[in-house]
């Protein structure tokens, strides 16, 4: 199988545990050093656990969460500026009754796991309702200090 393969194969498998809100499929598709760039935080969320902590709160956060398209390619990464195989994932969502437009870069290592997570939302009141969501399930999950 080739890389473009094993990367088409985990951006499947990554729509499907989403769809099913499954964090442990989820989990298995990460490398242990994924990056998350995130459009509510400056710093990106670093490693499996922070990441995976990130993704428990988004589970609870989004209502109504759908994918609705696919664009597969290669892009140039944030981490070491190399060039990689890449899933962008269009999706639809609400959050605290804000209607988001959105998409998941999925950047892939050579056996197919995913390295790198780049998310970017729209408009501009739903990132603000998408952050004060996400801020406050990380802090109820220990995950994040109370103050900003």
């Amino acid at each position: 199988m080739t890389t473009a393969d094993l990367s088409r194969a985990t951006g499947d498998l990554f729509r499907a545990a989403v769809d099913r809100r499954d964090l442990a499929a989820l989990e298995a598709l990460l490398t242990e050093d994924v990056r998350l760039y995130s459009p509510v935080t400056f710093s990106p969320f670093d490693g499996r656990a922070a990441v995976m902590g990130l993704f428990g709160v988004l589970v609870r956060t989004f209502e109504d969460f759908r994918y609705v398209g696919r664009l597969d390619g290669t892009a140039e990464t944030g981490a070491d500026g190399t060039e990689a195989p890449s899933a962008i994932l269009l999706f639809r969502a609400e959050v605290n009754g804000k209607q988001i437009h959105g998409m998941d870069l999925l950047q892939f290592d050579q056996a197919g796991l995913i390295r790198e997570v780049t998310v970017m939302v729209r408009p501009r009141s739903a990132v603000h309702a998408l952050g004060e969501a996400v801020h406050a399930g990380l802090v109820a999950d220990g995950l994040f200090p109370a103050a900003r």
